[in-house]
């Protein structure tokens, strides 16, 4: 799937903006039975733990999840997350005998400065539809959207339009998202505002999220 991951810095920049050029910004998948949310915790101590949770949509009733783990060697540098975290992610995944119809990451997805976050980036590594959820922005600007849940505003990048800034509780700050592969910028939010209860974050994620940190505790 990948030969190696131990890039530098600058190697890996370089690598972003040439794969950018494969990511699909349009459309959705045609049958959706199965979606994960992924999310990696990491330690002080440079370990990293990977979870992938698949849930069956649009029920999201969670019916698998895979672990992995390993020590983390490529620094923290904002923007290139995935080679932190994508070997853990890609590790994880060969485990499922359930393969998702679409990946959510807490992360980006083209809501980055070189078009190309984590959910870009194993999207297209993966061939699978996916789609970038993330607490905070990396770039880009934007008008508030209105209180209800619901309520989105586009995302720019200068006149680019990069993502949605999704309000998915009533009065709660809004998540951002945005299209990681083979996926539509209004239809990555669609399926986000799907994917929520009476929470902020998305069931997929919140759950990995959850999961992630117990599972580091239980082998820390």
């Amino acid at each position: 799937m990948v030969d190696r991951w131990d890039y530098t810095v600058e190697e890996a920049i370089a690598i972003q903006k040439t794969m950018a050029g494969k990511v699909i910004i349009y459309g959705k998948p045609d049958k959706i039975e199965y979606i994960a949310g992924i999310d990696v915790a990491l330690t002080p101590d440079g370990r990293g733990y990977c979870i992938v949770a698949v849930f069956t949509f649009p029920q999201l009733d969670l019916c698998e999840e895979a672990f992995s783990s390993d020590t983390i060697t490529f620094p923290y540098v904002p923007g290139l997350l995935t080679f932190r975290e994508g070997p853990l992610v890609l590790k994880a995944y060969e485990k499922l005998s359930i393969k998702p119809d679409i990946l959510v990451f807490d992360g980006q997805g083209i809501a980055h400065p070189r078009r190309f976050g984590i959910a870009s980036h194993i999207g297209v590594l993966l061939d699978i539809p996916s789609i970038g959820c993330a607490k905070s922005r990396l770039c880009g600007t934007y008008s508030q959207p209105g209180n209800n849940k619901g309520d989105r505003a586009y995302l720019y990048d200068k006149d680019e339009i990069i993502g949605v800034v999704l309000r998915t509780r009533t009065n709660v700050k809004p998540v951002f998202v945005s299209p990681g592969h083979r996926f539509g910028i209004d239809e990555s939010a669609d399926i986000i505002i799907q994917c929520t209860d009476n929470y902020r974050i998305p069931i997929p994620t919140r759950y990995a999220h959850c999961r992630v940190g117990a599972y580091k505790r239980e082998c820390t």
